[in-house]
């Protein structure tokens, strides 16, 4: 085979033959402002000889009027192209370009490094094979390395290159490159990248670019053009799930009618049966064509029209499946949003939702958290401001198709589109709830207690249970600050229902940290953590019959209604104790205050962390005013009702 220079000045029908048949790969370069990235794609584009001459050539004027690099040629200019952008010496929006080599063609993407343009670098990776995160050798991880790399994991990327760039500014440190990459990589576990390298670079002079570096013998990996030359990255495409959206009824004629649009993932040949979601009506595929007529099979990402045996129902915006291989069809959704608009996201606004070939009204219907892409933290917030992170669910007007976004990434995203502009304020990406990364999983997601209550073989009923017990079972939450008096008035309330009768216990939040949930800390998510193992607990304790009385802090509402959802309503009672924040501190005898006001104790409610009051609770007392008798008399009175509904029989 002749090399590619020969063939196009030879015969250019073949090199461009020969080109077409390449694989394609799609790059981004991300990471903090001045890490690199722009001089290191530049670097790529010279060493590769990928510049026309009148590129290079105005290239070279800019620098000198610049003397950015001391005259030398300023290889950043060959990507920042905006006006504003060699201004002022940053990226501003994401850059494509394009090189190949004998093996492969590739796509660069090179993302903003600003904190502001965080939504630039999110469209940017949406379609990238492989993520280059660049750190500066000088100032190590920083807060925009972890960003980057968390909308990089978040965004389904599996191929990462740590590139550890400007050693020569360090004296090409083995040491330093040790320490970053240690730094690094316990940072990513939480990530579960599936393909992490670490390179080290100097983009200015060309070292491990292209060319091995002869100052850095130590090093004896791979280059970085080595690695995205040869990288695997055909067994990322899906050819599993055939998934093809239709876009396009085409009837030229009453001799044709046929399906078009881009399979989204998988393969079709014809004579496969099919589903049309979500009117779920089968047939078969008679014949797939394109322009250069009927194939016999196509594959993601090819744009086909499909003719079908049958005349069914299909509209733009269905979706055609295989009957053995389903994905999911509902009208909600539970995503991760990144936020791209100044307005910010707020629940119960209406958006258009793009999804696929389909275009549908939907809300947010609420905002479960933000995340700290700098910590992995979930946060409460009552809304998602620019550049930031979520985890929401929507509900749209009409079911949709789709699969989770780490099996699926055609079928899994979406867009958020402003309905009065037009303009698209967000991206989603929708959670798969067993398969999402550490930091996305959620424990109140996974209900196998409702599965294996399904399975249970016990031959006696919860009606015989309440009439052998005489009442209904309940679960109680005590919610309020530390020293609110919470424990004080369960094991009160506990001892009040004993003597009249009931099958009661209590479950402490303290003394839950002691067992069943030993090691949790008090963060937002721990104390999530907290809360649900107990109402798992009390969920047993009430299908035993009993009444479970849960005295713990619960500071996020969100939280409390998520146990209200899984005791179910009727048997769940929220009391809310609202003795003032003084009295809390006066009554708290552990020193727990104390050491939150001096920061030894984060995220501690009241003083570090939010305390959601509950909008409307059974009851609210106010400890510092009422006794605890009389506390237990008014809770009392309130849960008569529930123990003793209409129709209890006592055996």
């Amino acid at each position: 085979m002749l090399p590619e220079s020969a063939l196009i000045a030879t015969d250019i029908d073949a090199y461009l033959a020969q080109h077409e048949r390449k694989e394609l790969v799609r790059f981004l370069t991300c990471g903090s402002v001045d890490d690199g990235k722009s001089t290191l794609i530049g670097r790529l584009l010279y060493d590769t000889h990928a510049i026309y001459d009148d590129q290079l050539a105005a290239v070279r004027r800019d620098s000198e009027r610049r003397g950015s690099t001391g005259g030398d040629l300023d290889l950043s200019l060959l990507t920042d192209g905006l006006k504003a952008e060699r201004e002022q010496g940053i990226t501003i929006d994401v850059a494509y370009r394009y090189f190949s080599t004998a093996r492969r063609k590739f796509i660069i993407a090179d993302t903003p490094g600003h904190e502001q343009y965080t939504r630039n670098m999110a469209t940017g990776a949406s379609t990238c094979d492989v993520a280059i995160i660049l750190v500066d050798a000088r100032n190590g991880v920083a807060r925009q390395t972890r960003r980057h790399s968390f909308i990089a994991s978040l965004l389904g990327i599996r191929h990462v290159i740590v590139a550890i760039n400007k050693m020569d500014l360090v004296e090409y440190s083995e040491e330093v490159f040790d320490r970053i990459t240690e730094a690094y990589g316990q940072f990513a576990v939480k990530l579960e990248f599936t393909d992490l390298r670490f390179i080290p670079v100097s983009a200015l002079h060309g070292d491990n670019v292209v060319q091995p570096s002869p100052r850095m013998a130590w090093y004896r990996g791979e280059t970085l053009l080595h690695y995205l030359d040869t990288v695997h990255v055909s067994s990322d495409r899906n050819l599993i799930d055939f998934r093809f959206p239709v876009q396009y009824v085409n009837r030229p004629h009453l001799d044709f009618r046929g399906f078009a649009g881009t399979i989204a993932s998988g393969v079709v040949r014809p004579g496969d049966e099919v589903v049309a979601l979500p009117s779920g009506a089968r047939s078969r595929v008679r014949t797939v064509v394109t322009w250069e007529g009927e194939q016999p099979e196509a594959f993601a990402p090819m744009a086909v029209t499909l003719t079908l045996a049958d005349e069914i129902d299909v509209s733009r915006g269905d979706m055609l499946v295989r009957p053995e291989n389903l994905p999911r069809v509902d009208r909600n959704l539970d995503a991760m949003v990144v936020w791209m608009a100044d307005d910010a996201l707020r629940p119960g606004r209406q958006y258009w939702i793009k999804h696929a070939a389909s275009l549908v009204t939907g809300t947010v219907a609420s905002l479960r958290y933000r995340i700290d892409v700098n910590s992995l933290q979930r946060q409460d917030a009552a809304a998602l401001q620019m550049n930031e992170v979520g985890r929401c669910l929507l509900t749209l007007s009409r079911p949709v198709a789709f699969d989770a976004y780490r099996q699926n990434r055609a079928t899994g995203a979406f867009i958020l589109i402003d309905r009065m502009s037009n303009v698209t304020v967000g991206a989603g990406m929708i959670v798969d709830r067993v398969n999402a990364p550490g930091f996305l999983r959620d424990n109140w997601d996974d209900d196998t207690f409702a599965a294996m209550q399904a399975q249970r073989s016990s031959q006696v009923t919860s009606a015989e249970r309440a009439g052998r017990f005489g009442h209904a079972p309940l679960t109680v939450l005590l919610t309020g600050l530390p020293g609110s008096g919470k424990t004080t008035i369960a094991y009160a309330l506990e001892r009040r229902l004993f003597e009249m009768g009931r099958a009661v216990t209590v479950l402490d939040g303290r003394e839950m940290r002691t067992t069943i949930s030993k090691g949790l800390g008090f963060t937002a998510a721990e104390r999530s953590e907290n809360l649900r193992r107990a109402i798992d607990v009390a969920r047993f304790m009430n299908e035993a019959g009993l009444i479970c009385i849960c005295a713990f802090v619960a500071p996020s509402a969100a939280v409390r209604e998520r146990a209200r959802q899984a005791v179910a309503s009727e048997r769940f009672v929220e009391i809310h104790l609202s003795a003032p924040l003084d009295t809390c501190r006066a009554r708290e005898e552990t020193g727990s205050y104390a050491r939150a006001d001096t920061g030894e104790l984060l995220d501690f409610p009241g003083v570090s962390a939010p305390y959601d009051v509950p909008a409307a609770p059974a009851l609210s007392l106010d400890t510092a005013s009422l006794t605890v008798d009389e506390c237990v008399e008014r809770i009392v009175t309130v849960l008569a009702d529930k123990l003793d509904p209409p129709g209890l029989v006592r055996t």
